[in-house]
């Protein structure tokens, strides 16, 4: 039997405005969401890995993290990026992001 280390829920997010994206250290390198604005809405557009990474599960903490700052700044989400419509579909507490008309 192996015991499974906790994963961390808040992770230290950079929002790079320069290259349009936030960012977090994991151990294989830098993971990335990208955004780009248009009118009080933030379009989240792809997710970069690190080469070989795949835990799911820091993927879903980063978006989670994201989700808080979206709150936080007040802005409404579109979600274009599969991987974070799928996060928002197995995640309907942040349904409430989405525009008026918008349903994934």
């Amino acid at each position: 039997m192996t015991i499974m280390e906790p994963i961390e829920t808040t992770m230290e997010i950079k929002d790079n405005t320069f290259a349009r994206q936030f960012e977090t250290i994991v151990p294989e390198g830098l993971l990335s969401v990208e955004y780009s604005f248009q009118e009080k809405k933030i379009f989240l557009t792809k997710i970069n890995t690190p080469e070989g990474f795949e835990n799911q599960t820091i993927i879903d903490v980063l978006l989670k993290n994201i989700m808080e700052i979206i709150i936080e700044k007040k802005f409404k989400l579109m979600p274009i990026f599969p991987r974070i419509v799928l996060f928002i579909k197995k995640n309907p507490e942040y349904k409430e992001l989405l525009p008026p008309g918008i349903r994934i």
